[in-house]
């Protein structure tokens, strides 16, 4: 499930994962991303994952839609989690262009945060 929790930066949209993540989080996300940067304006991600189950297939599918959609806006991502694999993931998804991003250790919150505003 992907919740949105309380931003420390009015740029940022930030999110813990914990378990799987369903197409409706997804829509949800998109939702948000729409409602407070329309079309054009940049925002940032910061994720906490505590638990990844992996997507059901229909919320790949969406944030497919959405990462197509919203590519330019992207500023950075800051992905906190434990896990090795995100870890990995969060590093190639580094080269895609205009898109900053950086894991750190759920020890590193407070480094994520101030990373992702400066």
């Amino acid at each position: 499930m992907l919740t949105l929790v309380p931003s420390k930066d009015i740029r940022t949209i930030a999110v813990e994962v914990n378990g799987k993540v369903r197409k409706e989080d997804m829509e949800k996300l998109d939702k948000v991303i729409q409602e407070k940067f329309e079309e054009d304006g940049k925002f940032n991600v910061y994720a906490v994952v505590y638990d990844f189950d992996g997507a059901a297939f229909k919320a790949v599918a969406e944030e497919v839609k959405i990462d197509i959609k919203r590519w330019s806006q992207y500023g950075k991502l800051a992905v906190v989690s434990d896990n090795k694999g995100l870890k990995g993931l969060t590093e190639a998804s580094g080269y895609l262009p205009g898109v900053k991003t950086k894991h750190f250790s759920l020890e590193e919150m407070e480094e994520a945060w101030g990373w992702i505003q400066a």
